[in-house]
């Protein structure tokens, strides 16, 4: 057990030296589960990430590189239940039956957002509806940079009519948009505009909880952000002010400092951390 894990180590340290000049040409995507539960993120355009779907047990992380000027989405699928093909199904987040998606999921989901350029915009939306918290955290890079993303777990206080549910228990929040179909709630037709589409019952409910993350289409104000640089962590169930670390220029760093692997990791976490790294190598 021991020569194995050392072994590991060594091989570890080998492919993340020759990984450098890469790592520091491409943007770094660290995507955490912090959930109790399994999460199957997703990603379209998924082609540098995945294949565009994977599996991330509870603590585990994936490391992955997007290619310059990407723009995409990226949400957590729950439920999930896949065949050694990669087909199956999803309770929540669906992109048909494959593991990897090449296609925008089901609503309701909560989704990340980015648009990758000289300035890189990002977001979290719900106004598809909610899944799963998740939050989106710029390391590494330059201006306002802020923390995005919704921590608040809104299946606990999800309205009725809004509910998704499996038996007894709520999976996800739909939109008033999704549920009800008006022009109103879905911001088109003479409210297709940001004069007059305005706040709703719903969708304020949606932003007092989730203050930083869009809760309606013209939520632009509060909810968009921008960074130069930078690489993300995109992390399900975690609280916005939690530290969080991404593998960048042979090294870890973390939000508010820079360090290398050391004691204040949990064995679990880098062991989580590194595994599946050693995965994204290969695919």
């Amino acid at each position: 057990m021991g020569a194995t894990l050392n072994l590991a180590t060594f091989f570890i340290l080998i492919m993340a030296s020759e990984m450098r000049m890469v790592v520091e040409a491409s943007r770094v995507f660290t995507i955490i589960n912090d959930c109790k539960e399994t999460i199957w993120p997703a990603i379209t355009p998924g082609d540098s990430f995945g294949g565009g779907g994977f599996q991330l047990k509870p603590r585990q992380t994936a490391v992955l590189t997007a290619p310059v000027g990407w723009s995409g989405r990226i949400w957590g699928r729950t439920g999930c239940k896949f065949d050694s093909n990669g087909v199956g199904t999803c309770q929540t987040g669906a992109c048909g039956t494959a593991l990897k998606c090449g296609a925008s999921g089901e609503p309701p989901a909560s989704l990340a957002e980015f648009t990758l350029a000289a300035v890189d915009f990002y977001d979290v939306s719900l106004v598809d509806g909610f899944n799963v918290p998740m939050v989106v955290t710029p390391l590494n890079g330059k201006g306002n940079c802020s923390v995005a993303g919704c921590d608040t777990n809104l299946l606990n206080s999800c309205p009725a009519e809004l509910a998704v549910r499996s038996g007894k228990t709520v999976i996800a929040c739909r939109s008033a948009c999704d549920v009800f179909d008006t022009d109103q709630y879905c911001c088109r037709g003479v409210y297709g505009n940001s004069a007059t589409c305005t706040p709703t019952y719903y969708s304020q409910k949606f932003k007092e909880a989730c203050p930083a993350a869009y809760s309606y289409a013209y939520d632009d104000p509060s909810s968009i952000f921008t960074c130069t640089g930078s690489d993300y962590v995109i992390t399900f169930c975690s609280s916005r002010k939690q530290p969080v670390c991404t593998y960048h220029d042979n090294k870890l760093v973390c939000s508010g400092s820079s360090r290398t692997l050391g004691l204040g990791w949990k064995p679990l976490t880098i062991y989580s951390f590194l595994t599946v790294l050693i995965a994204s190598c290969f695919s």
